[in-house]
């Protein structure tokens, strides 16, 4: 008896041969629905084109949403769904002075919900040490005008820290003295 393999997903070389029997107005269509199909690929889209007075603006959204959510109101919080929030933006555009806001307002953002609400989720805080190590080191590629506020920034949510416990302002202090600037 013969077994059916289910068929894998289509692949980019599959998708790019069928984009290429597209006219302009079929790909303008495509990309019209796509645009219409979610916030993310809106978000993208006009990251990618530059689009907007802010295109960070959606980006920060979900973030907040994620790592600062409204807990009297039952939301949730996604370590995950923060973080891809980043990564959608470097895919959409990727600038690296988006990348370094993006990331010290993870951080501000975690550090406002700590302040705001007592929680004790090992896990939250293994995630704001390791986000604002990438922080520092993303800031750290800056030009020196660019990293000064970042890391005023990111300073001050160091030191809100020490309210925290477990560890995460010790770590940060650790991180902040690896890498030192002559700003």
């Amino acid at each position: 008896m013969a077994t059916n393999k289910p068929r894998t997903a289509p692949t980019w070389s599959e998708v790019k041969a069928k984009l290429s029997l597209f006219d302009r107005a079929g790909l303008m269509g495509l990309l019209s629905d796509l645009h219409s199909l979610s916030r993310e690929n809106q978000a993208f889209l006009h990251a990618r084109l530059g689009l907007g007075a802010d295109p960070l603006a959606p980006y920060k959204a979900t973030l907040s949403r994620w790592i600062c959510p409204d807990v009297m109101r039952g939301q949730a919080i996604s370590v995950a769904r923060a973080k891809k929030a980043i990564s959608d933006y470097r895919k959409a555009i990727g600038l690296p002075a988006g990348v370094a806001e993006l990331s010290v307002f993870y951080c501000e953002s975690a550090a406002r919900l700590l302040s705001e609400c007592g929680m004790e989720d090992e896990g939250y805080f293994g995630a704001l040490v390791r986000m604002f190590d990438q922080a520092l080191a993303v800031v750290a590629k800056l030009n020196p005008s660019e990293r000064r506020t970042l890391l005023q920034r990111l300073d001050a949510v160091r030191l809100a820290a020490d309210a925290v416990g477990w560890g995460v302002k010790d770590a940060m202090d650790e991180l902040w003295a690896e890498h030192v600037w002559d700003d």
